[in-house]
């Protein structure tokens, strides 16, 4: 059953009998999502808890397949939150955007989300925030953070055929905060660009483990199913065809921090990973 997937220790249930609490508890006890779902509405229209109830609804509508329900919600009830939940609803939102395929809207939230970065304002001005996955509590960095968001924004130009800009974000992304699961996308995208010695070269970095995570059995397996695309058709290092009048590495190196500057032209004292340059390369980050 789909309640099955949200059953959660019953000693994180709220008690008294607010609005808000009667919804948790169709949730959590009943396992009524129909009902918790409703109740968590006129939790919102009591205004008990509004930040919370969103949220926790919205994770609701999206197991029950009602993704479109959830974002129409946040949109409409987002300005009833304090500035500080701005940044988790933002998530949501994206993971929303995911599921139902709104690939426009989610490539727009994560451009957000690194102009908030760029700015100093994520993580609510502080170097790191507290993230919790099956229960425990980890702190992630500025860094890993931007790596992350351009990762899935690599994953969204990807779904859109755009492997281009896909390369860019995570090759930016790679310098911030290499892993291997992102080195296998981006080695995806070179495939798809018909440029084999490049994909080589990253795969390799993955089946030698020189990247973190690269002992990942999902990542080891992956870069192996690529790899056996790749090798009979790439070209040793010496024997690469090179472009009368381009070299790709130069071109890429010389215009790398321009290309990213569509997003957000703005400098940043905590993490300056872009210039204010105009980019001859802007048409090819078109949405």
């Amino acid at each position: 059953m789909v309640v099955s997937q949200w059953k959660l220790p019953l000693d994180e249930v709220p008690s008294g009998d607010t609005p808000y609490v009667r919804a948790k508890h169709a949730q959590m006890v009943e396992k009524d999502p129909e009902a918790a779902i409703v109740l968590f509405w006129n939790a919102i229209n009591a205004r008990d808890r509004v930040e919370s109830a969103l949220k926790d609804m919205a994770v609701v509508m999206k197991r029950l397949d009602r993704s479109e329900e959830a974002i129409e919600a946040i949109k409409s009830f987002r300005n009833l939150c304090p500035k500080q939940a701005q940044e988790s609803l933002d998530n949501i939102l994206i993971d929303l955007y995911k599921k139902c395929g709104r690939t426009n809207e989610h490539i727009d939230m994560l451009k957000q989300k690194l102009r908030l970065i760029y700015q100093g304002e994520a993580f609510n001005g502080k170097p790191t925030r507290t993230a919790r996955s099956n229960r425990k509590k980890f702190q992630i960095t500025i860094e890993q953070e931007t790596s992350r968001i351009l990762g899935n924004l690599g994953w969204v130009y990807m779904q859109k055929s755009n492997y281009m800009a896909a390369e860019v974000v995570y090759k930016k992304a790679q310098m911030i905060d290499p892993d291997a699961n992102k080195a296998c996308n981006l080695a995806l995208c070179l495939i798809n660009q018909g440029r084999y010695t490049e994909a080589h070269s990253v795969l390799k970095e993955v089946l030698q483990g020189k990247l973190p995570n690269s002992e990942d059995c999902k990542a080891q397996n992956r870069a192996q199913e690529l790899m056996l695309e790749v090798e009979p058709k790439w070209l040793p290092p010496s024997e690469t065809i090179k472009l009368e009048g381009f070299d790709l590495e130069d071109d890429f190196s010389d215009g790398f921090e321009k290309v990213l500057n569509i997003w957000a032209p703005f400098r940043t004292k905590r993490l300056p990973i872009f210039v204010e340059e105009i980019s001859s390369y802007r048409n090819q980050l078109a949405c």
